[in-house]
């Protein structure tokens, strides 16, 4: 695993962050780093993955990256079910399939390059995973992206969604942003490198509020909603597991 100096170096005029292969040869160090809790969330994804994926279906992951929420989902997911990555990115796709083969997956899988912004095909689905996803997706684009979602769930399935937030009250978003980058600074970042992916992220990673996260979901047919994890020091961190009623005969599996 590469160590992650992408910013380490001042950068004359900061250009918006992209997913190219400088970030995807480290990718890994920088979400362990820069997200706390990173270990745990994948568990838990895995987890509620394994209650919910049904035989014959399909798992889809949504920005899949270098397939670290995969390969977690497969150790607990039963088999006779497909994994599907799809990710904007063909080098993240390329580190990807790597670690798959490194660590021997043996599931059926296919992965697919796709911009979200444009729309996401999704069919025969138990499972979808948005992990640190959304944010990236132009907000204008985000409610058909769910809407897509929805529409390729199979009765009783779920979508899992795991979103940076904005508090609900604005005069807290300054405290923890700052409790966010001293996470920063113990994980060894220096002050030019968080201030120069601060500045690269501005007009890339646009956070909602939990409640706008909500309302969007419900608009577009999800109608149970719950937090299953919530990290405050994480700068503005939201964990929800979203189960969407096809009907009114719905049961929470």
């Amino acid at each position: 695993m590469g160590k992650d100096e992408v910013f380490k170096g001042e950068i004359e005029k900061a250009s918006d962050f992209k997913f190219g292969a400088s970030v995807a040869n480290v990718f890994d160090d920088m979400v362990n780093r820069s997200v706390p809790y990173y270990g745990e969330m994948q568990r838990m994804m895995a987890e509620i993955a394994a209650d919910h994926a049904v035989e014959g279906s399909d798992v889809y992951d949504l920005g899949c990256s270098t397939g670290t929420t995969m390969i977690g989902m497969d150790t607990m997911v039963k088999p006779g079910i497909r994994f599907v990555g799809i990710d904007e990115s063909r080098e993240m796709l390329d580190k990807c399939k790597t670690k798959l083969i490194e660590v021997g997956f043996n599931r059926p899988y296919e992965l697919r390059t796709a911009d979200l912004n444009q729309g996401v095909v999704i069919d025969n689905a138990s499972v979808v995973v948005l992990c640190l996803t959304l944010q990236f997706v132009r907000p204008m684009n985000r409610s058909r992206v769910i809407r897509d979602i929805y529409k390729g769930l199979r009765p009783g399935g779920i979508l899992i969604l795991i979103e940076k937030i904005l508090a609900e009250e604005s005069r807290f978003n300054r405290d923890f942003i700052e409790y966010y980058y001293n996470y920063k600074r113990r994980n060894h970042y220096s002050e030019l490198e968080i201030s120069q992916k601060r500045e690269a992220l501005e007009n890339v990673l646009v956070p909602y509020k939990l409640s706008e996260n909500i309302t969007m979901l419900r608009n577009e047919g999800f109608s149970h909603c719950e937090v299953f994890s919530e990290v405050v020091q994480f700068r503005r961190t939201d964990c929800c597991k979203i189960i969407p009623g096809i009907d009114s005969s719905f049961t929470y599996q």
